[in-house]
């Protein structure tokens, strides 16, 4: 696959035209919404062997092999170039297929948000997954789980040889409760009771293990949260079901904040099969605009972790969403709308405004007015911000990573993660 970003003046039939390939090729593949319409600044993933790259002003054979993992003597012997110190601008250079890494990729869903879609979701994207975490089996304050109409994305799950994780949370009234946790974490007799049920459950639908996604635990549950996940570790694992754990995106073991404090990186590392490190929501809809999943915090987080975690239990968090503000923002004023890739897109396109993309963070942005004259800033997601995000799990080695949340088609997606990986299924 070829990543093309869109240039003034170009057409689909320009691009095509310039790779070899059909207009139908690329718009199919990208799922374009207008043949007629492009945004300066959109990406295209084109659908080509191999790779193909033209020299750019400033640019070397070093850069340019950095830049695609991979030796510059491997694209002078390709390209049979006389001499590489002296390479012309617009050139065209063919570039070696990637080495495909092996890797575990998992996707949460949640059946209220894509309601009868659920299975369908599953369907379209079930090849490139190992685990399906189906958000949420809700724990109440006295011990009863909140049952999720499940039965889709289980089927599909199954087609696939997809394995379903079952998700055990502290969400409630839509935010996850500190009180629901504390309560359990100091009753053994609720906690024999949560995990009978889940037990119960798992059992009976073909759940293949039980995620734990508790969250804004605070400091006062830290410990009691890991006693929680070593009983909860023992009893699944006699039955020869995985246990995984969603940990808050920390930067050091003193990270303070009820988010953080009440994960225990360390610890939880040595009692479950694997994590989902949960690393995006640097710009949430009451923040203010900024990419949701910044490369650089993206780092640092994932460096911190593999020094904490043995990072064949690594998994790295991806969102397939951004968010479109309302300018100018207020702290506390008005939340920004969650949208997917292909909306973002739709907006730039309707709008006529150009998509610049954030080096620093590796992440497109863009500015429009509405019909009433207000004025948005969106960040999103598209095929750049995701290969930086590929090359990131690449360069650390890790298990693997995982969506939040399917129901959003993002089709570039797929086709880098079928370019980059090859998908362990179990």
């Amino acid at each position: 696959m070829q990543i093309h970003v869109v240039k003034a003046g170009e057409t689909l039939g320009r691009i095509a035209q310039a790779y070899g390939v059909s207009v139908s090729e690329i718009a199919s593949a990208n799922q374009v919404p207008d043949l007629e319409r492009l945004a300066v600044g959109q990406t295209l993933v084109i659908p080509i062997q191999g790779q193909v790259h033209y020299v750019q002003p400033g640019e070397t054979l070093w850069t340019i092999s950095r830049h695609y993992g991979v030796s510059a003597a491997e694209i002078i012997r390709i390209n049979k170039i006389p001499n590489p110190n002296n390479i012309k601008v617009g050139l065209r250079l063919s570039l070696p297929e990637k080495t495909k890494l092996i890797v575990e990729v998992n996707a949460y869903i949640d059946p209220r948000m894509t309601a009868t879609r659920s299975g369908q979701a599953v369907d379209l994207v079930g090849e490139h997954l190992t685990y399906l975490a189906i958000f949420t089996y809700a724990v109440n304050l006295d011990g009863r789980l909140t049952p999720v109409e499940d039965q889709q994305p289980l089927i599909a799950a199954q087609n696939h040889r997809v394995l379903p994780l079952l998700v055990l949370t502290n969400f409630a009234q839509g935010q996850f409760r500190t009180e629901i946790a504390a309560t359990l974490f100091s009753n053994e007799p609720l906690q024999e009771r949560v995990l009978d049920q889940a037990l119960q459950v798992m059992e009976a639908k073909g759940y293949r293990g039980l995620d734990f996604d508790f969250e804004y635990l605070g400091r006062e549950n830290r410990e009691g949260y890991n006693r929680f996940l070593q009983k909860a570790a023992a009893r699944l694992k006699a039955r020869g079901y995985f246990i995984s754990a969603a940990l808050a995106p920390k930067l050091s073991a003193k990270q303070r904040g009820v988010l953080y404090e009440g994960h225990d990186y360390p610890a939880i590392g040595r009692i479950v099969d694997f994590i989902f490190f949960m690393t995006y929501e640097w710009g949430w809809s009451g923040g203010k605009p900024m990419a949701v999943s910044p490369i650089n915090q993206v780092r640092k987080v994932m460096e911190y972790a593999i020094s904490a975690v043995p990072r064949e239990k690594v998994m790295m968090g991806i969102p397939l969403y951004g968010y479109d503000w309302t300018l100018p923002y207020v702290p506390g004023g008005k939340f920004a709308h969650s949208i997917s890739p292909q909306q973002a897109l739709q907006r730039a396109i309707r709008y006529g405004v150009s998509i610049h993309y954030d080096p620093t963070v590796q992440a497109p942005w863009f500015r429009y007015t509405d019909e009433q004259g207000q004025q948005h800033e969106v960040w999103f997601e598209d095929a750049r911000s995701i290969q930086a995000k590929f090359n990131l799990v690449k360069e650390l080695g890790l298990r693997g990573f995982y969506y939040w949340v399917l129901g959003r088609d993002f089709p570039q997606n797929w086709l880098l993660v079928e370019d980059n990986f090859t998908v362990r299924k179990r």
